[in-house]
């Protein structure tokens, strides 16, 4: 069965795409779940009012994220941690952490896009990078200190 997707579906496709996938799959899934039109010509041209559309949206939100990860890029997140001997932590310091002293600050992300490249086991500042929506990126400073 031929199907327009209308949002990005992992592993299926991008918006916009027409792609075939099995009826059941369309019947069941896509088309309840409001992620694809059967194809038809009705629909080819719905899709295309929905993707200029969807266009101006996602350029106005990236506008405004991009505002955001220059504010963000001035933070500086503290975490306190219990320590051990020569300093070491009891631990790491994990994304949800840093999620956490994030949204102390008034910044709402999740705490999967928060990127720690090796994991945080020793006091002072490290550099963590933060992934928002459309590519859009910012780098935080985390300074973390004994409790």
């Amino acid at each position: 069965m031929k199907v327009i997707l209308r949002d990005d579906v992992e592993k299926l496709g991008l918006a916009g795409e027409a792609v075939n996938v099995k009826s059941g799959y369309a019947r069941n899934f896509l088309v309840p779940r409001k992620l694809a039109f059967v194809a038809t010509a009705g629909a080819l041209r719905r899709i295309g009012e929905e993707m200029k559309q969807r266009g101006r949206n996602i350029e106005k939100e990236k506008i405004e994220l991009t505002a955001m990860a220059s504010k963000m890029s001035e933070l500086s997140v503290t975490i306190p941690m219990r320590v051990g001997e020569e300093e070491k932590l009891y631990g790491s310091v994990t994304g949800q952490m840093v999620a956490d002293s994030l949204s102390n600050q008034g910044y709402k992300v999740d705490r999967r896009s928060i990127v720690i490249e090796e994991p945080i086991r020793t006091l002072g500042a490290h550099q963590v990078s933060v992934k928002l929506k459309h590519g859009v990126g910012a780098s935080i400073k985390v300074n973390v200190v004994a409790e």
